[in-house]
């Protein structure tokens, strides 16, 4: 898998839209995290990535996706998340008003009320614009495809999802996603519609756990799974070159030593938060300080490079 697309200084500054921008840009890959995206996908298996917050993991989806040129979706999971949300959702409240406004002079179709969720769009995108509706029959509106901006120049038949952040759910909502996963359909139940694939493309569904919640063994079982583990030096130094050349359009000699400090520095907080049983450093934090130091001109001598530990990478908790 391709590392980067702005190769140089000839490439520009890009400006990201956001810090945490997930554009796919940008994903330093390992032999290991190659297989395992192999495994994946010839397997058919769900890719679970686990590793702490800030390793990585939620990005890799997006960078599979952007370089492959497959469409992309994601769904952040909550503690209110439910399995069948990820598969569709239905609103009920919105079709009991219908009812009562519309009563005795509109024959309400079950189908406007359903909402395609990621999964669907993974599974058989042509059936969820249509909600899936019976053939012959229309919604009164078509679903509005995720991503679509994103995703119109890409890939019909190949997509990628993320699923983020599993363990944040009930702990009985990953074994509800076993037997979807495992034969990519499933079934509408206010509409008795099955929902299978009807081509033959590629999709990858990654998952990622933060460790926070053990995950169900029979959910274990039906995954490909792969440990994110910490950087050590010379890959934050790396990481943070191909983020410059992506984003800024250069890596300097400058900017190399500095990250080289900022991560012999991480790499010892992260050893002393180890030994106080305290949450180390994280790389998104690391870059987070290698771009404050660059615009803000400080240096690892500077008199503001301490309060700049605590503000970004250290957090110090109260108490």
């Amino acid at each position: 898998m391709t590392q980067v697309e702005a190769t140089g200084p000839a490439a520009g500054r890009q400006e990201r839209s956001a810090p945490d921008a997930r554009d796919g840009r940008v994903y330093v890959t390992t032999e290991e995290i190659e297989l395992a995206v192999q495994v994946a996908l010839v397997t058919g298996r769900p890719l679970l990535l686990r590793g702490e917050p800030g390793s990585g993991k939620s990005s890799l989806a997006a960078f599979v996706a952007y370089h492959r040129r497959w469409r992309y979706y994601e769904h952040v999971v909550t503690s209110r998340t439910q399995a069948r949300d990820l598969l569709w959702t239905f609103d009920s409240v919105r079709r009991l008003a219908d009812a009562e406004v519309g009563a005795r002079r509109t024959v309400l179709k079950d189908h406007d009320y359903v909402e395609p969720g990621v999964l669907w769009w993974v599974f058989a995108r042509e059936s969820a614009p249509n909600r899936g509706a019976p053939d012959g029959d229309t919604p009164s509106r078509p679903a509005v495809e995720p991503n679509a901006e994103l995703n119109k120049d890409r890939s019909l038949a190949d997509s990628v999802v993320l699923i983020d952040e599993i363990d944040k759910a009930d702990p009985d909502m990953p074994n509800g996603l076993l037997v979807p996963l495992g034969s990519n359909e499933f079934v509408v139940s206010e509409t008795r519609t099955t929902i299978r694939p009807a081509g033959t493309g590629q999709r990858l569904i990654v998952i990622t756990t933060n460790e926070e919640r053990a995950l169900p063994q029979a959910f274990l079982r039906r995954c490909v799974v792969l440990s994110l583990p910490h950087p050590d030096q010379d890959q934050l130094v790396r990481i943070a070159g191909e983020h410059l050349v992506a984003y800024e359009g250069e890596f300097t000699a400058s900017d190399e030593a500095l990250a080289r400090s900022l991560a012999e520095y991480l790499i010892a907080a992260r050893d002393e938060a180890a030994r106080q049983a305290r949450r180390p450093p994280s790389t998104a934090e690391f870059l987070d300080a290698l771009r404050a130091c660059r615009e803000l001109g400080i240096t690892v001598g500077d008199a503001r490079w301490e309060r700049l530990r605590d503000l970004v990478l250290i957090k110090p908790q109260p108490g």
